[in-house]
């Protein structure tokens, strides 16, 4: 799936990843409705790794127009 087929999955709660990747990276997921300090904050992505735990995730050029996207099926 291309990256524009795969985000609303993800804005729907589903995990993906990209099949052309290591294995190192698990998935990535958005989140969306945190609040800080009482105020909200902005939707991000978080990728989960195998032994990193998460960390924020930005989409490269090349993720973008990549068309290896899935969605993650626990």
């Amino acid at each position: 799936m291309t990256f524009e087929e795969i985000l609303p999955r993800l804005k729907k709660g589903e995990k993906i990843i990209r099949k052309g990747w290591s294995g190192f990276e698990l998935y990535v997921t958005l989140v969306k409705g945190e609040v800080y300090d009482n105020s909200p904050v902005t939707p991000y992505f978080l990728i989960k790794t195998a032994d990193e735990g998460f960390s924020s995730f930005a989409p490269t050029v090349c993720d973008i127009l990549a068309n290896d996207w899935e969605i993650v099926h626990e």
